[in-house]
């Protein structure tokens, strides 16, 4: 029994040092660039100026879980039942980012809201897994959708945009701020500017500790999606403040890595 549960905790380990592969799902690809509608998130905005704190003075923004009323709790089902019961495929590329980046967000709080308290998103997997990622959350034009279906098989590998780990929040300090304002075809450019900029700028994404450069694990996961390392470092210098972006110019020591988990509560 010892051996088994050893060899789980190694298993489990591994698993949350190696994030799952980009592979596209080429089902998604088709997108109506001639349309002209949008996709309605006013919804899931009204949750967000009443819950979210993005004014915390720790500079993590925090989600209210503990005080959404069963309105606003029936507010977000309904949400989430209406956009899964949109086919994304018929609208622009652009209001298709908006609307995953959206669904993942809403489907995040949806899933800590139906298990508060808890103290962790990765508690509410099963026992033998690390989180909520590969449970079918949603179903979307007849296929169902894991958190993680929506982030490494339609998000990373359509987009290929690494500003959009600054997009998707996972209900953890460690992780970059919800934004406070849905994201939608007009307004994504200037959040994902905005998301990367801030969390690059805060300890969490980046910081100089004893000598050492220590960053955010996100980068350590995703690798690829910035380039490697010489791409990661010139993306980091891109966005930060002109100090930061210094130091790290000169830095040639040792980076380590760090992620929180804890809950993005007050």
């Amino acid at each position: 029994m010892r051996q088994l549960t050893a060899v789980f905790l190694i298993l489990l380990a591994a698993s949350v040092s190696a994030a799952p592969s980009a592979e596209r799902w080429a089902v998604w690809d088709a997108s109506d660039e001639s349309r002209a509608a949008h996709i309605d998130h006013s919804a899931w905005q009204v949750l967000l100026t009443r819950y979210l704190n993005s004014q915390h003075p720790s500079g993590i923004a925090r989600f209210d879980y503990a005080h959404v009323d069963p309105g606003h709790r029936r507010l977000l089902d309904v949400y989430v039942e209406q956009l899964s019961a949109l086919d994304p495929r018929q609208f622009t590329r652009a209001e298709q980012f908006a609307y995953w980046v959206n669904l993942y967000n809403a489907l995040i709080v949806q899933l800590v809201l139906k298990q508060y308290p808890v103290d962790s998103i990765t508690s509410l997997g099963a026992w033998y897994q690390f989180g909520p990622w590969d449970k079918a959350v949603t179903e979307v034009a007849g296929y169902k959708l894991s958190l993680n279906d929506i982030e490494h098989r339609i998000l990373r590998p359509l987009w290929r945009d690494p500003r959009l780990h600054y997009a998707l929040n996972c209900a953890s300090l460690g992780c970059p701020n919800m934004a406070a304002e849905t994201y939608s075809a007009q307004n994504s450019e200037r959040l994902l500017e905005a998301g990367a900029r801030a969390y690059i700028n805060h300890p969490r994404g980046v910081a100089f500790e004893d000598g050492n450069l220590v960053l955010s694990r996100i980068y350590d996961w995703y690798p690829q999606d910035f380039g490697g390392e010489t791409g990661l470092r010139a993306h980091l210098i891109h966005y930060a403040e002109p100090a930061l972006a210094q130091q790290l110019k000169a830095f040639t020591g040792k980076t380590r890595y760090r992620y929180d988990w804890n809950l993005n509560q007050p």
